[in-house]
């Protein structure tokens, strides 16, 4: 009792109690600075590596930090000038001088490897372990905190796995994979710049790049924390199982991705369709936004984004609508009844597509009468486009409405699907009910089938 009597009276000093307040206020006010701070800048925060984005996020990071330690300091110097000691505000200063600096490391070196706020979230928690391991060191605890983790672990043959062993391997892998990201961003960029090569080399060489170095910046990691790759081997014949089974879809659409990627028959921007027929069917429409390492975005008309799996578009036809040259026939058929007037039905059908800005002039349109179906007489308006990317259904639709218009201007019928059974008196023929054509027809010449 009498040794705890004496320890408090150590403890509960004047000098040693205004340092304590001095402290606790230190760390309040960076809490509540962190808050507000971060409160006032999440509705005005800017996207990308601007200069005013990356200097107001930068300072948004680092004033809570910054505002505890001019506690800190300012504090120090009160209690020095009031001829107290300071020896806890010393270490607390170098402890806070230490954290603002791992801080602004932590987020320069994010900014750095991902603009983007994928990384984030880790970035408060890499900052505080780094944090601990160096104010470990500062304190002199380093020794003691190195040998109690080393008392906790496992043994695997002539080797011991601890605590500490893996986490100095976490630590020398990370610092390895944030060098090799460093390296594939700057090919990133030198392979970017380089216009000879097709956005979808670009891609390619770029995504095994990032692949190449973060890979060898895993192995190099663990070669440095002390770990012997040789036992790698023996998991190897169960990687190359898994992916011979359970992961043989996923290997196969890398596999197709990188060929996408390397035969350029699909790249980003290009206006591509899924169908299971040839011609110019419009099934699942879209422009081609990204080429992923397992999918490609495809983005619709109705702004719906679609991953599909690279191995259906190596396997299944997919119509290209901006592979090699632009022009595109498209072929419109309308049913006329066995009444009108054919020849007047195919000058109109000329009419109506000869009317339209994106119908090309040559090859001119041409209209065909195809078939004697049951129901009527089956006739057709071909004619071609130039900028099939534009659109296809919006000229099929713009022709359609003006057949309609036409016919109906000049009593030209289209009949529904029906039957007719019609009884004949006398001897009548049924080919003197239908209008004379005009005589001689004359052949077409103009190279369409």
């Amino acid at each position: 009792m009498k040794e705890l009597t004496e320890l408090l009276d150590r403890l509960l000093t004047a000098a040693n109690l205004a340092q304590a307040v001095a402290i606790v206020v230190a760390v309040g006010l960076a809490w509540a600075i962190e808050r507000h701070v971060r409160a006032w800048y999440v509705p005005r925060s800017e996207s990308g590596m601007s200069a005013r984005g990356l200097a107001l996020e930068a300072i948004v990071v680092v004033s809570p930090y910054v505002a505890g330690l001019a506690v800190v300091f300012l504090a120090r110097t009160v209690i020095s000038a009031a001829s107290l000691g300071t020896a806890m505000l010393e270490q607390v200063l170098r402890l806070a001088i230490a954290l603002v600096v791992i801080r602004a490391v932590v987020f320069a070196l994010r900014r750095s490897l991902s603009p983007n706020n994928r990384l984030k979230r880790f970035e408060n928690k890499a900052a505080l372990a780094v944090w601990a391991l160096v104010a470990s060191q500062m304190l002199g605890w380093l020794d003691a905190v190195k040998a109690t983790l080393d008392s906790f672990g496992l043994s695997t043959g002539e080797s011991r796995i601890t605590v500490w062993s893996v986490i100095a391997a976490l630590f020398a892998v990370s610092a390895f994979v944030i060098a090799s990201l460093w390296v594939a961003r700057w090919v990133d960029r030198r392979v970017s710049n380089i216009d000879a090569l097709a956005p979808s080399t670009r891609i390619g060489i770029i995504k095994s790049s990032y692949a190449f170095f973060i890979g060898l910046g895993i192995l190099l990691g663990l070669r440095a924390s002390g770990v012997d790759l040789t036992a790698l081997t023996v998991f190897s014949g169960a990687i190359g199982l898994g992916l011979g089974f359970g992961l043989q879809a996923i290997a196969a659409n890398f596999v197709s991705g990188f060929v996408l990627l390397i035969d350029k028959s699909i790249r980003p921007g290009d206006v591509i369709s899924f169908t299971g027929t040839t011609g110019t069917s419009t099934h699942g429409f879209g422009w081609v936004e990204e080429l992923r390492g397992r999918y490609i975005v495809i983005r619709d008309r109705d702004g719906v984004a679609t991953l599909v799996p690279n191995q259906n578009v190596i396997t299944q036809q997919v119509i290209n609508w901006s592979y090699g040259h632009p022009k595109v026939r498209l072929r419109l058929p309308v049913r006329i009844g066995y009444r009108d007037d054919v020849e007047l039905a195919l000058k109109l059908l000329l009419d109506a597509a000869n009317d339209h800005p994106r119908i090309l002039s040559d090859p001119a349109p041409v209209s065909r009468l195809m078939d004697f179906a049951d129901y009527g007489m089956e006739v057709e308006v071909r004619f071609w486009i130039g900028d099939p990317a534009e659109g296809v259904n919006n000229v099929r639709s713009d022709v359609n409405r003006k057949i309609w218009a036409l016919f109906r201007k000049h009593g030209i019928t289209i009949p529904p699907a029906q039957r007719e059974l019609r009884i004949l008196e006398g001897n009548a023929s049924a080919s003197t009910l239908a209008p004379r054509a005009r005589w001689p027809i004359e052949p077409t010449m103009d190279g369409q089938d």
